[in-house]
């Protein structure tokens, strides 16, 4: 009996030595996100997700939602324009609404030290750090506004900040002590403003770029091509961490930069595969479009648009001439998104080739700075929302909030999703 004994537990302690790990599965070629029936049961979503019908300006912010986990496999939702936040198991049950002392309607950004929530900035560029039940501890000041924040093992932040100049757009990657707020800016970049703050004209428009001076003060902004290079501006930089490694990707660029985690540049690689491009015609389409919806914003003929009726016509017309002079394609960013998976590669999404197909070009970026295969991944259930704030992995599952194709009343979940192979 006691060699039986003796021979199970050693089966029993070495079986997850077999199962299959992330990269295998990637290996494959195609990766389906299956919804775990056994995760998120009986919530009543509809209450739960109220928010999710929330308007601003009667546009809708619903889906202005991020996601948090926790050490422990718990979740943590942020509602937009909500000073509540919903929290939920390791089993998906709902448990409770709570706020952040001292942090407004402030999103959870993340855990820092294992022990301590801390959330985005306020206009003031107040950071509000608390325990897991919103007990108040600290407040950290960065002084701008973000695009990300993220955690680091040693205590300390990265942050892909930006801040507004007199003649310029400043973007740059900081790293900031928790304990003592100190910061060191390890990366920087410019882009030329085409309007200064005081509302003069700085240079020549540059194409697709379009401002508004309105009489009553203030002034309108558009850019109406994506990824037009001519802008000067594009996505933000995106980071985070491999092992000690803090890795910063620039979308425009392709670039690869790695730092250890006090911010110390170690290399330096670009991505090993092709663009996209929007086409001549594709571009002309998507000006057109622009330029028909303007003129039918006129027509409506609201009052800030009769304060403002020439100014808005002379937006028109150099919309019109931006539209008669296309005639290059215009290349994408190398990549939309990154997401680090549970066993610590990074997942580069190409940004997808059809809208709404729900089919994800992913390169897999591994510990060692390779990019050793690609794969796609596909949902029948569920249409995707790739992004870090809407998917999270942990333990091989992905953890998401995503819209359910096919439902009665609100079709927004909290979902795990199993990561399968044919």
């Amino acid at each position: 009996m006691k060699k039986y004994i003796i021979i199970l537990a050693i089966t029993i302690i070495q079986f997850p030595l077999f199962s299959q790990n992330l990269i295998s599965k990637y290996k494959t070629g195609t990766v389906k996100l299956v919804p775990d029936i056994e995760y998120a049961q009986d919530n009543d979503w509809n209450s739960i997700f109220r928010s999710y019908y929330d308007t601003l300006y009667n546009k809708p912010m619903g889906m202005r939602k991020s996601l948090v986990v926790l050490p422990d496999g718990s979740l943590i939702v942020n509602h937009a324009y909500r000073d509540y936040h919903t929290k939920f198991s390791p089993t998906g049950k709902y448990e409770k609404e709570f706020t952040i002392e001292k942090a407004g309607h402030k999103a959870i950004m993340g855990v820092i030290n294992d022990n301590t929530l801390f959330t985005g900035l306020d206009n003031m560029g107040k950071m509000t750090c608390s325990d897991f039940n919103g007990k108040y501890k600290k407040t950290l000041t960065l002084n701008y506004m973000t695009k990300d924040i993220i955690a680091l093992n040693n205590g300390k932040f990265a942050v892909v900040g930006w801040v507004i100049w007199s003649e310029k757009f400043r973007t740059f990657i900081s790293i900031v002590d928790y304990e003592t707020n100190k910061e060191k800016v390890i990366w920087e970049h410019f882009d030329d403003r085409e309007i200064s703050s005081d509302g003069k004209k700085l240079k020549n428009r540059p194409p697709f770029n379009y401002s508004i001076k309105l009489n009553e003060g203030g002034m309108i902004s558009c850019t109406t091509m994506p990824y037009s290079k001519q802008t000067g501006k594009g996505l933000p930089p995106q980071i985070t961490t491999v092992k000690n490694k803090l890795i910063v990707a620039i979308p425009n660029t392709g670039e690869i930069l790695v730092y250890d985690l006090e911010g110390n540049f170690k290399s330096k690689s670009a991505i090993n595969w092709n663009n996209n491009t929007i086409s001549v015609e594709e571009q002309k389409t998507i000006q057109q479009k622009a330029i028909d919806d303007y003129k039918a914003y006129i027509e409506k003929g609201d009052k800030r648009v009769q304060n403002n009726l020439e100014a808005y016509k002379n937006m028109i017309s150099e919309m019109e001439e931006d539209l008669r002079k296309i005639n290059t394609p215009i290349a994408k960013p190398s990549f939309s998104n990154i997401i680090k998976d549970s066993d610590g590669n990074v997942l580069f999404f190409e940004i997808p080739e059809e809208k709404d197909a729900n089919i994800f070009h992913v390169w897999v970026y591994n510990q060692v700075g390779e990019f050793p295969t690609k794969c796609t991944f596909i949902c029948d259930d569920y249409d995707l929302n790739i992004s870090t704030n809407k998917m999270v992995f942990k333990d091989g599952y992905i953890y998401g909030l995503q819209t359910l194709k096919e439902t009665n009343g609100n079709p927004l979940r909290l979902v795990r999703f199993k990561l399968k192979t044919n």
